[in-house]
């Protein structure tokens, strides 16, 4: 097999006069140089140099291996170009997996934004109901709500988000609202099946203490847009991301439910392979989407999301 080492070896050897003029532009002594000529010729199984003691001169193989040599390392030169470029400048294919419903109302748009912005990146994204595998099905990046779940796994995270309480005037009007999260028990409550956790158990903290309620209601869901708009009609209180309702509590149309009570965590986090730890691609996309979000504060944020 091919040596790159020893292909640019014989490269410099075949364009020296001699073997000693060659040890001096190795830096190393004539007798190494002849050395290592043998070894190469004797893995190899040709002669590749004629030596006499005033020239060296190449042998038909030995022009064969120079010629086709030198064509392989222009291509490695070539090929590790474009991979120093690639960690400069994004391009190529870019796979993001997400939700379905942050996929849909935010990932989509920015995905459109960046494409203009970088015409090179060809962009594939993949919603799916549970989060991909990164690795089992290719993918570049994944968004995650929570925190990382693998420590193996890169992670940046994109934006902050909170997972708050709330129902709509009307609901609360006739039923009253909780003193404490034990309360919910007596209260309609709107719930969301999700992935394989007990969808009606809901982990609440205070920032100093964390409480388990097992609640329950008429309706239940799998899809977080039909669970606001529920909460919406009146129909019960419903946990769900801060972004996803701050239009709505701003609006008036939701009241916040047992503040300062809220959710587990569901920041969002953008996880990665090792692989592309430095892919310019990934870096400058993920730059891309935590920029948005960070502009994106609570009193500007959009009018819906479904994550």
């Amino acid at each position: 097999m091919a040596d790159a080492a020893d292909l640019g070896f014989f490269a410099l050897l075949a364009r020296q006069p001699s073997l000693a003029a060659a040890a001096q532009a190795l830096g190393v002594t004539p007798p190494a140089v002849s050395r290592r000529l043998a070894a190469l010729e004797k893995r190899l199984g040709v002669r590749l140099l004629n030596r006499t003691t005033r020239r060296l001169s190449l042998t038909p193989e030995g022009e064969r291996y120079l010629e086709d040599g030198e064509q392989i390392l222009r291509d490695i030169e070539s090929l590790e170009r474009s991979l120093a470029a690639s960690r400069a400048t994004p391009r190529g294919m870019l796979r993001i997996n997400a939700t379905f419903g942050f996929g849909r109302r935010h990932l989509a748009p920015l995905v459109s934004q960046f494409a203009k912005s970088w015409p090179d990146v060809e962009i594939v994204l993949q919603l799916t109901d549970r989060p991909l595998d990164l690795t089992e099905h290719a993918m570049d990046i994944g968004i995650r709500f929570g925190a990382p779940p693998d420590a193996r796994i890169l992670a940046r995270k994109i934006a902050s988000n909170r997972r708050l309480l709330c129902a709509a005037p009307a609901y609360l009007t006739q039923h009253g609202h909780p003193a404490q999260p034990r309360n919910l028990q007596n209260h309609a409550c709107i719930v969301i099946r999700e992935n394989n956790a007990a969808f009606n158990n809901w982990q609440l903290t205070d920032g100093k203490q964390q409480i388990m309620v097992k609640v329950r209601g008429p309706l239940s869901t799998n899809h977080g847009e039909i669970a606001v708009d529920w909460a919406l009609a009146g129909h019960g209180i419903v946990l769900r991301s801060e972004w996803d309702v701050a239009a709505y509590l701003r609006a008036g149309q939701l009241l916040r439910v047992l503040d300062p009570w809220i959710g587990n965590s569901a920041d969002i986090h953008a996880i990665y392979p090792q692989r592309h730890h430095l892919s310019a691609t990934v870096r400058v996309f993920l730059d891309f989407l935590a920029e948005h979000f960070a502009e994106t504060r609570i009193d500007k944020a959009p009018e819906r999301s479904a994550w």
